[in-house]
């Protein structure tokens, strides 16, 4: 395909990418806040550390602590690039890398795309539908893996068509391990696909056990030339390959048990002791909503039906199998093992990787669709097909558009960053040195913001609440309407009944409490 058209529908993207980005000055919520702070923290000298906590799964010892304990780095470290090519440690700065990622997505899209039914009008149909990416477009630019693992999964696959491509494949699932933990899901399917192609050949069992061995070799060489250094920075912080956080989320009960305290309180026991009926429960709901993840947000709505129809047009092509066998492992995993992060978003945030295949044949199983249909109803087959295509590409273009009104305009663009400036303000006000932490609820939004230190209000009782302001030494709690968590509700609702909380006032519906730490 001419590269003309990659070039269009890579500076069409930007512009698109640009005009997001200026809408949204901040980077939004907890994620896209904690990947910026860790950028911030690298591009100013204190390497993988953070100044702030926003849960305890680690069991962490005090401030500073060991960053990416729980969400991988490789986001933090292409925001600090972006810091580090400008000379700026802005907001703006930092998520440059991002919006070019963001930008490289339809072109891309649109050469895999090519790779499946060689005609151009299909292919520009993929890179539109990837300009237009309805649930993902406002995450595009932002400080997150989105752009990320969409650009990782799309080349995952373009370059599954190499003749050698193990060394490669093992590259990449390292890239989106790097990115997020589920990217180990690709080191086992990249395994398993080398597997999967020795099972077809006719070589006698002893070399297809050499070849097995050389192809998972050539897999594990390029998946430890990323994740070997990491995982060496881990046994050095923690002791262990993996940070010992992510494991414990195994035991989960609620989801605001994920800012519980002290994490001893997660057990395989106490888990069990919520009784088998709740158990099964959580993970129906989980069921159910991560069915609608794949339907809504993974395929816009309106492009299932095509998805699918493209899956079953390329059923031999083993990128879709691979694609398929990917879609539903990350779908079991983030249903029956981690549903409550599945359900938060990680399923969501994971399928990325998926969205340039998904894109590159919703308009080839359109195409399939509207052929069907046409000779039964005696249509021009070709003229229906250019027309329901243009209408599919308008109708994601008006999706895109009115989620960009709802999340940017009608709900407004951040969680609580907008909030701590006039918090800060009330507390200099009060005395309070810049260097003292505070207990917020988005605690690297805080940190961003005003540079303070700060840890994240834990879920239980106000006992609970004053064990770890005497941990990390804080003396100050920002309890915000939207933290009102069962255990804690009393102490917003009642600010001046408690003993050893002391109120000091309120900035825009945060209440402000001094907390006794001395015994």
């Amino acid at each position: 395909m001419n590269r003309r058209i990659y070039l269009l529908l890579f500076f069409l993207a930007l512009i698109v990418q640009g005009a997001i980005a200026s809408l949204q000055k901040i980077p939004g919520y907890l994620d896209a806040d904690y990947y910026f702070a860790g950028g911030l923290r690298l591009v100013r000298g204190y390497g993988f550390t953070e100044n702030y906590l926003w849960n305890y799964l680690d069991d962490p010892q005090g401030l500073p602590h060991p960053s990416h304990g729980y969400w991988m780095p490789l986001a933090s470290i292409l925001a600090a690039a972006g810091m580090w090519v400008t000379g700026q440690q802005t907001y703006a700065a930092a998520r440059l890398g991002f919006i070019l990622l963001a930008a490289a997505v339809p072109p891309l899209t649109a050469n895999l795309a090519h790779t499946f039914a060689g005609r151009r009008e299909l292919a520009i149909a993929s890179g539109l539908l990837a300009i237009f990416s309805v649930f993902h477009l406002t995450f595009m630019p932002v400080t997150d893996n989105y752009a990320i693992y969409m650009i990782l999964g799309g080349l995952y696959f373009l370059v599954m068509q190499r003749p050698r491509p193990w060394f490669w494949l093992g590259l990449l699932a390292g890239l989106m391990t790097l990115a997020r933990t589920d990217g180990l899901i690709w080191l086992a399917l990249t395994l398993m696909l080398a597997g999967w192609q020795l099972l077809s050949d006719r070589d006698d069992p002893s070399t297809r056990a050499r070849t097995a061995f050389r192809f998972a070799s050539l897999v594990m060489l390029g998946y430890l030339s990323i994740m070997g250094p990491w995982y060496a920075r881990n046994l050095s912080a923690y002791g262990s390959l993996m940070s010992p956080g992510g494991s414990r989320t195994l035991w989960l009960t609620t989801y605001d048990e994920t800012f519980v305290y002290p994490v001893s309180k997660l057990t395989m026991q106490s888990w069990l002791a919520s009784g088998w009926p709740a158990i099964f429960k959580v993970r129906l709901w989980a069921f159910s909503n991560n069915v609608q993840t794949m339907i809504a947000a993974h395929a816009h709505l309106i492009l299932f039906p095509f998805i699918v129809a493209g899956m079953w047009q390329y059923r031999t092509d083993r990128r879709v199998q691979v694609g398929l066998l990917a879609w539903f492992g990350l779908f079991i995993v983030m249903t029956f093992v981690f549903p409550f992060a599945g359900v938060r978003g990680s399923f969501f945030h994971a399928g990325a990787a998926l969205q340039p295949l998904f894109w590159s044949l919703a308009p080839v199983g359109l195409e399939s669709a509207v052929s069907a249909l046409g000779r039964r109803r005696g249509w021009a087959i070709r003229q229906a097909q250019t027309v329901f295509r243009f209408a599919m590409v308008q109708m994601v273009v008006l999706l895109s558009a009115y989620l960009v009104w709802v999340r940017v305009f009608e709900k407004g663009w951040g969680e609580g960053e907008n909030l701590y400036p006039s918090v800060e303000q009330f507390l200099v006000g009060q005395g309070i040195q810049p260097d003292e932490p505070v207990m917020v609820l988005n605690s690297p939004a805080y940190y961003l913001v005003t540079g303070r230190p700060a840890v994240v209000q834990p879920y239980g009782d106000p006992d609970t609440t004053v064990l770890v302001a005497k941990r990390f030494g804080v003396r100050y709690f920002v309890f915000e309407s939207a933290g009102q968590l069962k255990p804690l509700k009393d102490l917003y609702q009642h600010p001046l009944d408690f003993d050893r909380f002391h109120y000091l006032g309120e900035v825009d519906g945060a209440r402000i409490f001094e907390i006794d730490i001395d015994d």
